[in-house]
């Protein structure tokens, strides 16, 4: 499930549609007979609307068009955007030991041992890391991604975007995944040099400044219903850039899945239909390979069973 709308130079009203694995394209407001009829509609009747999706995609009587006659927008535009921070166990060891202190006089491998250790612990004792985006950072997930000037190094995080179905409030780890209605894929650009506040270091992180410039969130191309993909813990996240493979990790080696973290997320804020939790990139962004993002670069993300996005980076005009 997308939402589409006719290519330029004649964009239309954008609408939300089914697409089947053939690249066939349904108008669900005529096939639902609501003229008026959004992503986030469907979401907020998900559970009475999902048996008629299932019908409709097997129904080989209805008039669908091809997928290329459309323009292809980010799939939903969520109220809430919930981000999650150090959750891939090898990002995390990687981080750890690349920044340990110069003086340390332990080999790789022991520091490594230290970092698996810490991890294990965390994923056992302790709680994810959630933070809030803004929905006006989200773009397409084939529309070129403006860098800012004022980036000094915008880099590339792959995750895994749960797309909630029902309002979730304090909801239990072991029934979290019924408030999900879907997946979707999420390329969550930072810009490293802005992470930090150099001016008042005591307050941390400036997730505001590092990623929410707007078209930093790629998002899409679908919405896959979460009964299509099964358990969301062994699926493979891979991001190329300019055709080279850069991250290619399992969400298996996620510190906290996916229902810990909707759940986590639940205890604090009212989840909504539509909203997004994003759950944490894997190893492979660009300040491991000494690499950011530039103008002319070409990202190709891909999610198992998800589809495939693929932006352009571009200079941010004077």
């Amino acid at each position: 499930m997308g939402t589409l709308s006719a290519p330029a130079p004649s964009v239309g009203t954008a609408f939300p549609a089914l697409v089947t694995p053939d690249e066939r394209v349904l108008d669900l407001r005529t096939a639902l007979d609501r003229p008026d009829l959004t992503v986030r509609g469907v979401l907020e009747a998900w559970t009475k609307v999902l048996p008629e999706l299932h019908r409709l995609a097997g129904d080989g009587s209805l008039a669908r068009r091809p997928l290329a006659d459309f323009r292809v927008h980010a799939p939903i535009e969520p109220r809430q955007v919930f981000q999650s921070g150090a959750n891939y166990r090898q990002h995390v060891i990687d981080l750890h030991v690349a920044h340990r202190d110069p003086d340390d006089g332990r080999s790789v491998a022991e520091a490594r041992a230290e970092a698996a250790a810490l991890m294990d612990r965390r994923a056992a004792e302790d709680l994810p890391y959630v933070f809030l985006g803004l929905p006006s950072a989200i773009t397409g997930p084939y529309d070129d991604v403006v860098l800012p000037a004022w980036a000094e190094k915008p880099d590339w995080e792959l995750e895994l975007a749960a797309v909630i179905g029902r309002p979730a409030h304090r909801v239990p780890v072991a029934e979290a995944l019924e408030y999900v209605a879907g997946y979707t894929i999420a390329n969550d650009l930072t810009d490293r040099a802005t992470v930090f506040r150099r001016d008042m270091p005591q307050i941390g992180t400036d997730w505001l400044r590092s990623k929410n410039a707007p078209g930093f969130t790629p998002l899409g191309p679908w919405i896959v219903p979460a009964a299509s993909i099964g358990t969301p813990d062994d699926l493979r996240v891979t991001l190329k850039l300019n055709g080279a493979v850069k991250q290619d990790e399992s969400t298996a080696d996620m510190l906290f899945d996916v229902a810990r973290v909707v759940a986590y997320a639940s205890q604090s804020a009212r989840l909504l239909p539509g909203d997004l939790v994003l759950t944490g990139s894997p190893a492979g962004n660009g300040m491991h390979w000494g690499r950011l993002l530039r103008a002319g670069d070409v990202m190709d993300a891909t999610i198992t069973g998800l589809g495939a996005q693929r932006t352009r980076c571009v200079a941010e005009e004077a």
